[in-house]
C-alpha cells in the first residue's frame, strides 16, 4: 500500500457513495488508476466490502453485550469451536465472535432491544449443548466505534527507529 491507497480507503470510507469517477477528479487522478488502485485492493483482500454500515441501535437494538464463552472440551461429542461458530452464525444478534487465549474460550459481541431481551439472546447461545458457561458483560457506551481506517494510514507509516 502506499499514500494513494489510502488516501482512496480514507475518501471511501468518508463517502462510500462517492463512486470512482468523482473521485478521480478529487485527487487529481485517472479515473482507470483509482479502479485500477480500487480492484487491487480488492483482489488483495484489504477492502472487504462496499455494503452500508448499520448501526445496531437504529434497528432496535440498543444493549451491546459481550459474552465469554466456556467451550467443552471433549470436542469428539461436541464439534468444538466450529460447531459453537455455526451455532452462533444461526444467531442474528450475534455481530461478530472470535476464538480466544485466556479466560473463556471464545468472545461473541451480541446486542439485544432491552436488558430482559439480552436474557433471550443469552439463553439461545447457551442452547449449543458444547457451551459450558458464559459470562456477560454489558457495554454501557461506545468510546471508539469499531475503525479500520487509521490502520491504513499506519499500515504505510514506518514506526520509529
Amino acid at each position: 500500500m502506499d499514500d494513494l491507497d489510502v488516501t482512496l480507503i480514507e475518501l471511501f470510507a468518508a463517502e462510500p457513495r462517492i463512486g470512482v469517477l468523482e473521485a478521480s477528479r478529487r485527487l487529481g487522478v485517472a479515473r482507470g488508476t483509482v479502479q485500477a488502485r480500487l480492484d487491487k485492493l480488492v483482489s488483495r483482500g484489504v477492502v472487504t466490502g462496499w455494503g452500508p454500515d448499520l448501526e445496531p441501535a437504529a434497528l432496535g437494538f440498543p444493549v451491546t453485550a459481550f459474552l465469554t464463552l466456556e467451550i467443552r472440551q471433549d470436542t469428539a461429542d461436541h464439534g468444538g469451536h466450529e460447531t459453537v461458530g455455526r451455532h452462533l452464525a444461526s444467531i442474528p444478534e450475534v455481530l461478530e465472535a472470535h476464538t480466544i487465549t485466556g479466560a473463556g474460550d471464545m468472545w461473541a459481541r451480541v446486542v439485544a432491544r432491552s436488558n430482559a431481551d439480552l436474557q433471550r439472546v443469552i439463553d439461545l447461545v447457551l442452547t449449543e449443548p458444547g457451551i459450558d458457561r458464559s459470562t456477560t458483560v454489558i457495554a454501557l457506551a461506545t468510546q471508539i466505534p469499531y475503525r479500520v481506517v487509521p490502520l491504513a494510514r499506519a499500515a504505510v507509516t514506518r514506526p520509529p527507529a
